[in-house]
């Protein structure tokens, strides 16, 4: 029997929602089991109604569903909030000690989960351990594999630690087999252990993929959900020589980033939005001095402060235009962690190569989502600095010319201080030897030079994923972090007798070269999904292919989509 199973642990911050929820993916992802997990968190450090929702399978899974087959609730406030997601044939464990249920579903059990974590660890804040080793007895999964898990994650604590951890664990484990005399409808077998899976996020993911790319300077404030990216990096920085200076604000933080990359070096930052905002102006100098930046923004529904631990994609247009007067940039959207990581790796290239920013748009529900990856292939990471000159290119140190004028767009660099040559750059116009101007005809020959480089990126730029490979009545266009949820919702679709197709970009600026003629005709219907209120992404594919779109599904309360939520749309609309 194929295994699809949905879990969801909810409490308050603070209860241990996420130790929970990495257990589970960790051990499973051990025994040859896909795993996705997504994070509903508050924005607050205690209290709130949180939750975590893993869904383990047999086959890849790539987005949460909108029911669970298995509710751990740690409260009874989220108990009452998240019971309607539970299915009915579903089961639910709660602790008992809680204001009691008035269910009389012979599938809701009552543990006593503080109770279990004082006598048996001797404190209650190991009650979510206690509720892990009650659900994988609830799954008919083996005790020995969890226990091998806290064994590893306290391993830095002490015996004393990890001994109270598996005690707590088997206690909730062995208090399901003795009071829980039904079948849980949806047993995992354990399976043989294997280490050939990764369980990543987005944010672990281009963190890697920056250290992979040879990142060696990296700076940033901290600002959810871009946060990660920056904790990853730093806690493998010094194995990998990588600087890394927290920043008093975002603006410092893209200044440093791209001094260091003017001086030679792979630097980067990451933010969201709101930074995104206050680096704008910096990204305007980079644009002018032609100096390499990468840059994440990891989008949160705004304006303002908005919701700091939700997710949405409404930075589209901003973040193709961001800054004031014209220059080329790249914008990439990378649909999952794998994408995430081989998009870092190909925005540092193009930055070096053109000389110019280019800008990684990804999300909360990407950057903290977890799924199982294969391991990379790192044969397809290759890492190329454009054209730098060398004394040996010189017949004279005094002939170089910064921003010599190239059909191309691309002049040839220097990093300073490696060679006799002199460099001059402004952040004002100049000219070929960077030297400042006011003349109108030497700004017309520089602006068309640096905007030419526009050109040359978009030959770059991949082409959109398109999904199956058969013909569809029914076009499903996304972008960035939907592609799970629409893969799904196309396959759900398809089996159901309606003709679908995906269309998916990851990436998005300058447009890619496409020809769609070929898979969509005058009868074909485009739907575009997008998390956000306007729509952005379906203007800019209508105004670059003069293609119509049909309808928009729009989602913006900060929550990622379903495939059941697409379907359900659909249905309504055609």
């Amino acid at each position: 029997m194929t295994v699809d199973i949905s879990i969801r642990i909810c409490g308050q911050a603070g209860q241990g929602i996420q130790s929970i929820s990495a257990a589970m993916g960790k051990v499973f992802i051990r025994h040859g089991y896909y795993v996705f997990i997504n994070n509903d968190v508050e924005s607050r450090i205690r209290g709130g109604h949180n939750f975590d929702q893993v869904r383990v399978g047999h086959e890849p899974v790539n987005a949460v569903n909108d029911k669970v087959d298995l509710l751990i609730a740690l409260d009874a406030e989220t108990r009452d909030a998240d019971l309607p997601y539970l299915k009915d044939d579903g089961v639910m464990i709660y602790d008992d000690e809680k204001p009691a249920t008035d269910s009389k579903n012979p599938h809701h059990i009552p543990i006593p989960l503080e109770k279990l974590a004082s006598k048996a660890g001797g404190s209650k804040i190991m009650a979510n351990t206690v509720a892990t080793g009650a659900a994988f007895a609830l799954l008919k999964f083996e005790l020995q594999p969890l226990q091998d898990h806290l064994k590893e994650v306290f391993g830095d604590k002490g015996k004393a630690v990890i001994h109270q951890n598996q005690t707590c664990a088997e206690a909730g484990y062995r208090f399901v087999q003795q009071h829980f005399k039904g079948n849980f409808p949806y047993p995992l077998d354990t399976g043989k252990f294997q280490r050939n899976k990764m369980l990543l996020n987005g944010s672990q993911a281009m963190a890697l993929g920056a250290i992979c790319s040879g990142l060696k300077f990296y700076s940033g404030y901290p600002m959810s959900p871009s946060t990660g990216i920056m904790e990853f990096i730093a806690a493998l920085g010094k194995e990998h020589h990588i600087i890394m200076e927290p920043a008093e604000d975002e603006i410092s933080a893209v200044n440093m980033v791209i001094g260091a990359s003017f001086a030679g070096a792979r630097a980067m930052t990451a933010t969201s939005g709101g930074g995104f905002c206050l680096m704008v102006e910096a990204l305007g100098l980079a644009g002018m001095t032609e100096t390499p930046v990468v840059v994440i923004n990891a989008q949160r529904p705004g304006p303002s402060t908005g919701l700091p631990t939700r997710t949405e994609q409404s930075d589209l247009k901003f973040t193709i235009h961001a800054g004031h007067g014209e220059f080329p940039r790249a914008v990439f959207a990378p649909g999952n962690a794998e994408l995430a990581f081989f998009a870092v790796s190909k925005a540092f290239n193009l930055a070096d190569r053109y000389q110019t920013p280019v800008i990684i748009l990804t999300d909360q529900h990407l950057n903290d989502s977890f799924s199982t990856v294969d391991g990379f292939d790192l044969d397809q990471i290759t890492i190329d600095r454009g054209n730098i000159l060398n004394d040996k290119d010189f017949s004279s140190a005094s002939d170089y010319k910064r921003y010599a004028l190239d059909k191309s767009g691309v002049s040839p660099r220097i990093i300073p201080g490696r060679t006799e040559a002199v460099l001059y750059a402004d952040s004002d116009e100049h000219t070929e030897a960077g030297h400042i101007t006011e003349s109108a005809a030497v700004r017309n020959r520089m602006h068309k030079k640096r905007m030419a480089k526009l050109k040359g990126l978009r030959k770059e730029m991949n082409a959109p994923e398109i999904y199956p490979s058969r013909k569809g009545d029914i076009i499903l266009l996304g972008w960035g972090s939907t592609c799970g949820a629409l893969k799904e919702a196309v396959d759900q679709m398809n089996s159901q007798d309606m003709s679908t197709r995906l269309i998916h970009f990851s990436e998005i600026y300058p447009f890619p070269e496409c020809d769609f003629s070929e898979i969509i005709s005058d009868h074909t219907k485009i739907i575009s999904v997008e998390n956000n209120y306007s729509g952005q992404f379906a203007d800019i594919f209508s105004h670059e292919t003069g293609l119509a779109i049909s309808h928009k599904i729009l989602k913006f309360d900060g929550r990622p989509f379903t495939a059941h939520e697409i379907i359900s749309v659909v249905k309504e609309r055609l």
